[in-house]
């Protein structure tokens, strides 16, 4: 016996058979309206994030818009260009988490992203890992949303991990494509974006939220806190843009040096905005760019502020 349509529609969900069809239809809208309201609020916050980054001075060897840190070919101004390129990104991948789309999709998405923000700076990488980085959390804050799962640190990084952790240990195979990060994984062996999803970011959740919450929670401000957890990052993390311009002595002494400013108490010390500079300049002399820590410093401020406004509502 063949069952119609109707007749399955009546298996699969008998509350929505028993709503009259346009009014169906109508709160069909009204949540995809609610979803793109929310996946607009996402991209505004890690848009703003990563804005925040850029304006930190002084960071080590990074683009501000008081110096190009140890770069040549990009000014802060290529990162604002970059920023506008991404607006669109954010929201389309905090909503294909809200719709659990799989990471083949979000990948898509991130490469349409990076191709925007190619055509924005004239061919200059500013924003690769933060497409990533940033966009696979935001996807897995949307997934949160979409399960009515109250929004907080681990509830993220354990949907990240169920929904696609599968997903994100296969995308750290080698690939055909060529990268700066990918060479310097592969000859310092050095772990990188793709390692760090796949781990469910444990900088992020291990080393830079709770340094964040501990600045904060001292009474520093928003700056104090970001530069600390800057700091932490760039000791921590093994950041193939560090091997890929300095090799691993470049490496050794990026860390070295950030350790040392956390060891004089970071930016509890009076003196830290002397010292940070001077670190600022250790890495312009030697062409060190911490661009993975200031990627997961964006994303850890993009976390931190969505689980506050989370809370807030």
């Amino acid at each position: 016996m063949q069952i119609s349509a109707m007749h399955k529609a009546l298996f699969v969900m008998p509350e929505a058979a028993a709503l009259p069809r346009k009014l169906f239809k109508s709160r069909r809208l009204q949540n995809l309206r609610t979803d793109r309201t929310f996946a607009g609020q996402v991209s505004r916050v890690a848009l703003r994030s990563l804005h925040a980054e850029l304006l930190l001075y002084p960071k080590p060897g990074l683009v501000s818009p008081i110096d190009n840190g140890s770069h040549l070919d990009m000014t802060a101004a290529t990162f604002v260009r970059s920023l506008f390129s991404l607006r669109r990104y954010f929201a389309d991948v905090t909503l294909a988490g809200m719709q659990a789309r799989d990471f083949e999709e979000l990948k898509l998405l991130g490469i349409q992203a990076e191709r925007r923000m190619l055509r924005a700076t004239a061919g200059i990488n500013t924003h690769r890992g933060a497409i990533f980085s940033l966009g696979m959390l935001a996807a897995a804050i949307g997934s949160c949303k979409a399960q009515g799962i109250t929004l907080t640190a681990a509830a993220v990084r354990a949907v990240l991990l169920i929904q696609w952790g599968e997903a994100l240990a296969a995308h750290t195979e080698p690939v055909t494509s060529e990268s700066h990060g990918r060479a310097a994984a592969e000859r310092y062996a050095a772990s990188g974006a793709r390692e760090e999803a796949a781990m469910g970011f444990p900088s992020i959740f291990e080393v830079a939220l709770p340094r964040l919450h501990a600045a904060i929670d001292a009474g520093r401000g928003m700056e104090e806190a970001q530069m600390d957890v800057l700091f932490a990052l760039i000791a921590h993390i093994s950041d193939t843009n560090l091997y890929h311009r300095g090799g691993l002595a470049g490496a050794v002494l990026a860390k070295a040096a950030a350790q040392e400013f956390l060891d004089q108490g970071a930016t509890s010390n009076p003196q830290w905005r002397e010292t940070a500079l001077q670190v600022h300049k250790l890495f312009v002399q030697h062409r060190l760019s911490p661009g993975g820590a200031a990627d997961l410093l964006a994303a850890t401020c993009m976390l931190q502020q969505c689980i506050s406004q989370a809370v807030a509502d």
